[in-house]
């Protein structure tokens, strides 16, 4: 069974990357991260717990039309970007206080992985 769930977790991985893996290996790292630690709450391109991830890179915060954010995040001024993803991931409550959103990523060339793989993931 537990075989079974990391070959399905695989091909899904495979799956999310597969565009952009073929032009930037680079992301492959960052899409298994993002499978791993963003997956639970976030989807590409539906809202589930969390907001879409496809497109966040140059986003707006608090802006994806259909989820509910939390006042303090609609209020906060915050363009998606490298700076902003990599503080937004070492800590979203010290960032945005009273924000729904508690994962935190300590590993420095994690958050560059995953921020690489959401920036793929939105053109850039």
């Amino acid at each position: 069974m537990h075989n079974s769930l990391v070959v399905a977790c695989l091909f899904m991985a495979a799956a999310l990357i597969s565009g952009a893996a073929a032009s930037s290996p680079d992301v492959a790292p960052g899409a298994r991260l993002w499978q791993a630690r963003c997956s639970t709450c976030h989807a590409l391109d539906t809202n589930r717990v969390g907001p879409l991830h496809r497109g966040v890179y140059g986003r707006h915060a608090g802006q994806v039309p259909g989820y509910a954010y939390s006042s303090a995040l609609k209020a906060a001024d915050i363009v998606w970007n490298d700076g902003t993803l990599d503080r937004w991931l070492q800590g979203p409550q010290k960032m945005v206080p009273g924000t729904r959103m508690v994962l935190v990523v300590p590993n420095a060339a994690d958050r560059a992985a995953i921020i690489a793989y959401l920036k793929a993931q939105s053109g850039q």
